[in-house]
């Protein structure tokens, strides 16, 4: 299935979760969210962070054609098809830092063709997390149902994205869902998750979904009264730290 722009659009937000295959969760929830999402949180391989000059030579190609077609193909078949593994993602994760997300996700779709590629749940959660910031919550399903087609299974981190996602964009009863999903499926909710989720409903006043996260930090966390009063004090605004 080719990533392209046109085939970002799929028939209802419900598209991604049914790929998934979980029974819907019971309940609606209805409330405004203000929190924004985290920064990205890299866990492909080690860089220095310094790009070669091939990467910049072709990231600056890529913006440079990026409004013509036959341009483009020209870059990719004389920038990009030259460049070594790392200078590849490299130029990716760049192009993502500077948020040209439609040229990341055309270079997305020409390293799923690489030889030495393999479907790579990092990648996936890097493109999710800067089209949620962005609130192009459709293009984020349709990543997270590319995930599933290629064979991997949603992590913990896969998961966290698509709830800050619907969150950004107030979306509370498929975030609620998608926390549900996570657990069903045997993800255990991380420190990051659990945040994200706290920070969002205490700032929007939402106390019945601030209670059940709470108890499920009771759950998941080794120290949850100690995790409670962290996020207290980074995110003072009507924390509370009452363990339901």
């Amino acid at each position: 299935m080719t990533m392209g722009s046109s085939s970002l659009r799929i028939q209802s937000l419900q598209t991604a979760l049914d790929c998934i295959k979980i029974d819907k969760v019971q309940g609606r929830y209805a409330t405004t969210i203000t929190c924004g999402l985290r920064k990205p949180m890299r866990t492909r391989r080690p860089s220095d962070g310094v790009l070669s000059t091939e990467a910049i030579q072709a990231v600056q190609s890529l913006k440079l054609a990026a409004r013509n077609p036959s341009k483009l193909h020209q870059v990719f078949d004389s920038k990009l098809s030259r460049l070594l593994k790392d200078d590849l993602l490299d130029a990716f994760a760049e192009l993502q830092r500077q948020q040209h997300l439609e040229l990341a996700l055309k270079v997305f779709e020409f390293i799923r063709k690489e030889a030495w590629y393999e479907p790579d749940q990092s990648l996936y959660g890097d493109l999710m997390l800067m089209f949620g910031k962005k609130k192009l919550i459709i293009e984020v399903e349709n990543l997270l149902c590319e995930l599933i087609k290629e064979g991997l299974k949603p992590d913990t981190r896969i998961y966290t994205e698509l709830i800050g996602a619907y969150l950004k964009v107030d979306m509370i009863e498929k975030a609620m869902k998608t926390y549900d999903m996570m657990k069903a499926s045997g993800c255990v909710p991380d420190e990051l998750t659990l945040t994200i989720m706290i920070r969002n409903f205490e700032s929007a006043g939402h106390e019945k979904l601030v209670a059940i996260i709470k108890n499920d930090c009771v759950e998941y966390l080794d120290s949850p009264k100690k995790f409670l009063k962290e996020v207290a004090r980074k995110y003072p605004r009507r924390l509370r730290l009452n363990l339901v």
